[in-house]
């Protein structure tokens, strides 16, 4: 009888054709583009065996790149929040001249070469430069050839990523609940607080992560404006590439390795937040 019924079950159809075939294929290509240099890197480290890994990354100079990686992304992708939601909400809701024109240029990171960036940002904040200079004349603040240029050319990678990733959620949000919200009283700050910021907060985890992975592996904007002085402004990825050039394959791992596991967790945690928050929300 269950055999009659089974057979006489009609066969489940797929939306989409091909999916089984389409999925394996879609894993395979993963795969080999990304879990298998992954797995690479992983593996390679051990070649100089445990206590070689742990000497190779508690070395000094190898600390003080990491600190200054991961602190200056941090650092750059707060900065970025705030920033690139004033900028989403400029172009979203403000209508003024040359809107179309700033709404092109917050895309310039995407387009120009990282190097050029990283030329410009050091011919403008250098201390001869039309920023720097009134900088240092008049706060005597150095930011080119210093860890705040690291953060400088940072903040500046990394702002599109807040931008375009809270700009739709903007637009979908509407007036209408701002509106309601100044109806009963709400004042604008209480507005921004309670109805547009809880909104828009997924959104802002999401570019702040964005924000603060293309920060850690940033290389060639930083490069020509940090000043790459060891235990001083020398970023980790700088270090791997000096590595690298010493033929040490095995040592540049290394800190790759030590990089994946410490950018995780932090990843994972701005993920496992934002999910929380949309299942608070549904």
């Amino acid at each position: 009888m269950s055999a009659a019924l089974a057979l006489a079950a009609p066969r489940r159809v797929r939306a989409i054709p091909g999916f089984g075939l389409a999925f394996g294929i879609t894993l395979a290509w993963l795969s080999v583009i990304v879990l298998v240099p992954l797995a690479a890197l992983a593996i390679r480290p051990w070649e100089l065996g445990p206590l070689g890994v742990w000497d190779s990354l508690t070395e000094p100079r190898v600390l003080a790149s990491l600190r200054l990686s991961f602190g200056a992304a941090l650092l750059a992708a707060a900065i970025d929040l705030p920033l690139g939601l004033l900028l989403a909400w400029a172009i979203v809701r403000l209508r003024f001249p040359g809107r179309a024109l700033l709404d092109a240029a917050i895309d310039l990171p995407f387009a120009l070469p990282t190097a050029v960036a990283g030329i410009a940002l050091t011919a403008i904040l250098a201390p001869n430069g039309w920023l720097g200079a009134p900088l240092a004349a008049a706060f005597g603040w150095k930011v080119a050839f210093t860890p705040w240029g690291v953060v400088a050319a940072l903040v500046f990678v990394g702002l599109p990523f807040v931008t375009r990733t809270v700009e739709p959620v903007l637009r979908d949000l509407g007036a209408e609940a701002e509106e309601a919200a100044a109806t009963l009283g709400a004042t604008r700050p209480q507005v921004l607080a309670r109805v547009v910021l809880p909104a828009l907060l997924p959104a802002l985890l999401s570019g702040f992560g964005l924000a603060f992975a293309r920060a850690v592996g940033e290389y060639g904007s930083v490069i020509f404006i940090a000043g790459n002085m060891p235990m001083v402004s020398e970023i980790a990825p700088l270090l791997i590439v000096v590595r690298l050039e010493q033929f040490d394959y095995a040592g540049a791992a290394a800190i790759g390795l030590a990089m994946l596991l410490l950018s995780f967790p932090v990843l994972l945690a701005l993920n496992l937040w934002q999910r929380a928050l949309r299942r608070g929300r549904a």
